[in-house]
Parts: structure tokens; C-alpha cells; sequence
């Protein structure tokens, strides 16, 4: 039998509560409600406890105490798979593909970047924020040698497809695109953008309504 399909939608809010719990962990707290992870996270109650049923964690015996801190903390973690660190690769060191490299809570969210992959000469076998940087002509060899599953794609927008491609051709089974350049992959294969144009440009508006 295979994992319960969770909605993308709580697996995108789930973050937030694992916020609120390391924030009341620090204050000594030890039980939550979900009428209090709704007023810290501002999602409404309901969503909230639909969302947490996904963890199969049941409240405490006293309802009005509500979730077990600890537990609770370690059940979502293990939900969103946080708990198995996925070694992964990332193509185009840039400005954002260095920043990246250099992003400390990726460990926390089992996630390690354990290698970078570049065309330009100059970057080839430099070491940036621990990890190496090589040639993006071995990214097929290394990635079936060492049955790596995610890529991280951050090279310019016209080279995405080609990049994707090669991750597929690859082995690459899931694929965090950070181009605003849609990609073409077979079915079987995960996408997930992050499309910080498309996040700028309702900040942009909302600013300008606003004024």
C-alpha cells in the first residue's frame, strides 16, 4: 500500500507550523492547541486541524492542552520527509546557484547539496561554501554513479530545458526548478517551480494599489 497523497496545499502550510512550534518549543511550552498554531501561522482553525490529521498524531488526552509539542514537531517532520536527508545536485553557479550552496537550513530540511555543476571554465573545481563545482559534462556520470534522484536547476531561463533534459537522461526523478522557464518532463518526473518573478510581480502591484 502506497503513502497517503497529501494536498499540495498542506504540505505548503505544514512549514509554517513547524515555525510556530520551534518558537513555542524556545518559549517552554509543552502543548499546543490548534486554535493557537491558527493565530501564530494565520490560517484558520479548521485548515489547521484538517492539515494535522495528515500527521496521524492524536491530542492529548485533556483537549483543552492540546498537541504534544515534541511530538508533533517530529510527526511533521517525518510527513514532509525531513527527518531522511536526499543528497542532491545543482547546475548553474551563479549568484543564486552560490547562494544556494551557501543555505545552511537546507540540512535542516533534509536536503544536501553534495555537488555543483558548471560550464564556465572559471568556476570548474573551485569549492564554494564547501561544495565542489565541476564540469557540467559530468553531471550524467557522477549523478547515475551515485543514484542521485533531485536536481536543483538555476541556470539562465534558456538553458533550462536543456538542463532538464539531462537530469532525466540522468536518472534525476524530482526536479526544483528556480527559472521562471516552464520545462518539459516526462509524467513520471516531479517539478516544482519556484517563480520568484511571479511572487515580485504581486509584490509590485500590491505596492502600487496601495500607494
Amino acid at each position: 500500500m502506497g503513502k497517503t497523497t497529501i494536498p499540495t496545499s498542506t504540505l505548503q502550510r505544514l512549514p509554517q507550523y513547524l515555525e510556530v512550534l520551534k518558537q513555542l518549543r524556545r518559549a517552554g511550552l509543552k502543548t499546543v492547541t490548534a486554535t493557537k498554531i491558527s493565530v501564530f501561522a494565520d490560517v484558520h482553525p479548521t485548515l489547521v486541524r484538517k492539515d494535522l490529521s495528515f500527521t496521524g498524531i492524536n491530542k492529548s488526552k485533556a483537549p483543552q492542552r492540546g498537541y504534544d509539542i515534541k511530538e508533533l514537531y517530529a510527526a511533521i517532520e517525518r510527513v514532509l520527509n525531513w527527518s531522511d536527508t536526499s543528497a542532491c545536485y545543482l547546475v548553474g553557479v551563479g549568484h543564486l546557484g552560490s547562494a544556494l550552496l551557501g543555505y545552511q537550513e537546507f540540512a535542516q530540511r533534509g536536503l544536501a547539496i553534495v555537488a555543483a555543476f558548471d560550464n564556465d571554465p572559471a568556476k570548474i573545481g573551485k569549492i564554494i561554501h564547501g561544495v565542489t563545482v565541476h564540469s557540467a559534462l559530468e553531471f550524467t556520470t557522477m549523478a547515475t554513479r551515485n543514484h542521485i534522484s533531485i536536481g536543483i536547476i538555476t541556470v539562465p531561463p534558456e538553458s533550462a530545458q536543456l538542463i532538464a533534459d539531462i537530469m532525466v537522461h540522468s536518472g534525476i526523478k524530482a526536479i526544483w526548478n528556480f527559472t521562471p522557464q516552464k520545462i518539459i518532463v516526462p509524467p513520471d518526473i516531479i517539478v516544482e517551480y519556484v517563480d520568484m518573478f511571479a511572487s515580485l510581480a504581486v509584490l509590485s502591484r500590491r505596492l502600487a494599489e496601495r500607494d
